[in-house]
């Protein structure tokens, strides 16, 4: 299994971007999808998640600016980010809650896209 992050880039403030993230492979099916983020100085942290029901949790950072979606069909999540901000600057990484059979449930990381945003 194998979690495929695209999308990253460099903005200007203000600006947006988009990630998206599919989940390929020996799959059951995909439960909770989600975004985090890392810098250089901070532990990863929770951007947004999403559960196969479309129920969504925002970090209060991204309340407002970034909306976080999914399409249980293509295994895939995204992440529509608006107004962003230069210390919005990190890499991103996917996540998802995958389950390979009917009983087991593993936890899988993309490889990480880098968002700029220059002031």
């Amino acid at each position: 299994v194998q979690l495929q992050a695209s999308g990253g880039g460099s903005v200007q403030a203000g600006g947006s971007l988009t990630l998206s993230c599919v989940a390929s492979g020996d799959i059951f099916r995909v439960n909770s999808m989600g975004w985090y983020r890392q810098t250089p100085e901070n532990q990863r942290e929770l951007v947004a998640a999403i559960t196969r029901s479309g129920k969504t949790n925002y970090e209060d950072f991204a309340k407002g600016r970034f909306t976080i979606s999914r399409d249980n069909a293509k295994n895939s999540v995204y992440l529509r980010m608006d107004s962003l901000k230069p210390e919005d600057t990190a890499v991103y990484y996917c996540h998802a809650d995958i389950m390979r059979s009917a009983n087991y449930e593993y936890e899988y990381w993309g490889q990480g896209t880098l968002v700029t945003v220059s002031s």
